[in-house]
């Protein structure tokens, strides 16, 4: 066991704020959402400590509201890059000499920070540079990322398990730190995952090169100044805006590279991947590699199922944050008894759905991240709208005057494999397939076989034996399967989160799996009386 001094309290999960009308929590936040967006904020990377700004500048603008600008952040490119590593390495030593408990209090420190003055400021950026709702910004910024400092600080105090010791001898485990830096590249999607991919690594001794998302710049300053407040010593993570690529080459280049924690799409970290093979034998050691990475992701119901809770997991599953998460329910697989009626509750819940700037707490749902974002999915709408396999059930709502609004689209198709049920969209577009009833069996099969991710599922029945029978053989098509329930919404220390197959290498954000990624042990010796005779007992005369 880690020693921490003394038994720690088991961590229990943050409370989620209700953001009601009259409530203190909403008034905090409407203030912190006016002083966030007064000002535009000149970003700089955090290196060794200090604040640099170099590079060419960029924008950061509110998707909702593309005229608002809220921050300019400098593109720190390869020079930004070296003095990041370079930082990075001179602080390892002293870090990983200092005692677990001392790097664990930094992440309960930043936790109750979070909890308490940091909370609104932290939900405020990332409602405004995410397009978040409230309710979306609380359940990431707040309380997950609360949940990821302690959970990880309870869950890497009981990795340590000793091994046994025979007479005369002492044997212990030590988990060290990797050898070199890691580098942390996040999405920016979830400022929880941008805050837990740099400091799993970091409370495990390691140093960090974090490179987050330019779209999560905002949320991802308030993040580090969160960091810095807690103690987080100088140089143990860097911080470099800007494009990726420039950053991933120059840190790929280093043969100090120790690992990559990344959250991203499954093509950029096939790259990365694919870079470290190539320089293989550049590095100080193998560098670890932990990917979440994209999601097509699914649900099932059986004609068992209930119709009216299918209807609503499969709205707020596909539709939450604009379908921007990669645990989004994307395809559907509905009986044809059924999917009338599924369908036409849908689509009642979905002309209900209020669509606009997320500083009007009446909106479920905000604006897509960028430009890109939007003429993609919109390349999708067209398409869709000429496809003889594709009918639009609903989907209306497009503008983009002045944000990224895409409507929420419910699609139906009669081909199951349907480029639409095969390719990640991540956006508010869900289609469904409705299968023949008695076709329970081979539709399983579709669902196992027709997209090559395997990140999250749902499964809807109230017939236990349909229920057995899909856990079953849906066993590697989701590394996060749920019954009865929409396929998003894990709850760090109840449902570790991570796939399989092209979502990711399954190392379960939140947990002591991914953890133990971040460690090199070591098996230590003591033989109290060593032996003086190079002789054996078996070798003495009859």
């Amino acid at each position: 066991m880690l020693d921490f001094g003394q038994p720690l309290p088991p961590p229990v999960n943050e409370p989620v704020l209700s953001y009601a009308p009259g409530s203190a929590e909403r008034a905090a936040l409407k203030e912190a959402l006016a002083r966030v967006g007064g000002e535009v904020h000149e970003i700089p990377h955090v290196i060794g400590g200090a604040e640099l700004r170099e590079g060419p500048t960029y924008e950061v603008r509110a998707p909702h509201d593309h005229a608002h600008l809220l921050a300019k952040c400098h593109d720190g490119g390869a020079a930004v890059t070296d003095k990041a590593i370079a930082a990075a390495l001179a602080a390892a030593p002293g870090w990983a000499r200092t005692p677990f408990a001392e790097r664990a209090r930094v992440l309960l420190r930043a936790a109750e920070l979070l909890a308490g003055p940091f909370r609104q400021t932290l939900n405020a950026a990332t409602m405004l540079g995410q397009s978040k709702t409230a309710f979306q910004a609380e359940i990431d910024a707040a309380c997950e990322l609360i949940d990821f400092l302690r959970f990880n600080v309870h869950f890497a105090s009981t990795l340590a398990t000793q091994p046994v010791s025979s007479p005369g001898i002492t044997n212990a485990l030590e988990l060290r730190p990797l050898e070199g830096f890691v580098l942390a590249i996040t999405p920016f999607n979830f400022t929880a995952i941008a805050g837990n991919l740099p400091t799993a690594a970091a409370l495990m001794g390691n140093v960090v090169v974090w490179k987050p998302s330019e779209s999560q710049s905002l949320a991802a300053y308030h993040t580090m100044r969160l960091f810095e407040a807690a103690g987080m010593p100088p140089g143990v993570i860097n911080v470099v805006y800007g494009h990726g690529a420039a950053v991933a080459e120059r840190c790929l280049a280093s043969r100090d590279l120790a690992g990559i924690h990344f959250t991203g799409s499954t093509t950029v970290f096939q790259g990365l991947w694919r870079g470290v093979g190539e320089r293989i034998a550049s590095y100080r050691t193998y560098p670890r590699l932990v990917g979440e990475t994209g999601g097509k992701d699914f649900v099932v119901a059986h004609p068992s199922a209930d119709v009216d809770a299918l209807a609503v997991a499969l709205v707020r599953g596909a539709y939450e944050f604009q379908g921007q998460k990669c645990s989004a329910a994307s395809r559907a697989y509905v009986p044809r008894s059924m999917w009338p009626a599924v369908r036409d509750r849908m689509v009642a819940h979905i002309e209900a759905l209020s669509m606009g700037d997320v500083r009007d707490f009446r909106n479920f749902m905000g604006a897509v991240i960028h430009e890109r974002s939007y003429e993609k999915l919109a390349g999708w709408r067209d398409r869709l709208s000429k496809d003889a396999a594709a009918r639009i059930v609903t989907g209306e709502r497009w503008s983009r005057e002045r944000g990224w609004f895409c409507g929420p689209t419910l699609v139906e198709v009669t081909d199951p494999k349907h480029a639409l049920m095969q390719e990640e969209l991540f956006g508010p577009i869900l289609g469904v397939y409705a299968y023949d009833d008695a076709q329970f069996d081979e539709t399983l099969a579709l669902v196992d076989e027709t997209s090559p991710y395997a990140l999250t599922g749902a499964i809807f029945a109230t017939d236990r034996a349909a229920i057995a029978e899909a856990v079953g053989r849906l066993r590697q098509a989701a590394g996060n399967l749920y019954i009865n329930d929409k396929p998003t919404g894990a709850v760090v220390g109840q449902q570790p989160f991570g796939g399989g197959r092209a979502s990711g290498t399954n190392d379960k954000a939140g947990s002591a799996f991914n953890l133990l990624r971040w460690t090199s042990p070591r098996t230590l010796k003591e033989t109290y009386v060593p032996p003086k005779s190079v002789e054996y007992p078996y070798q003495g005369a009859e």
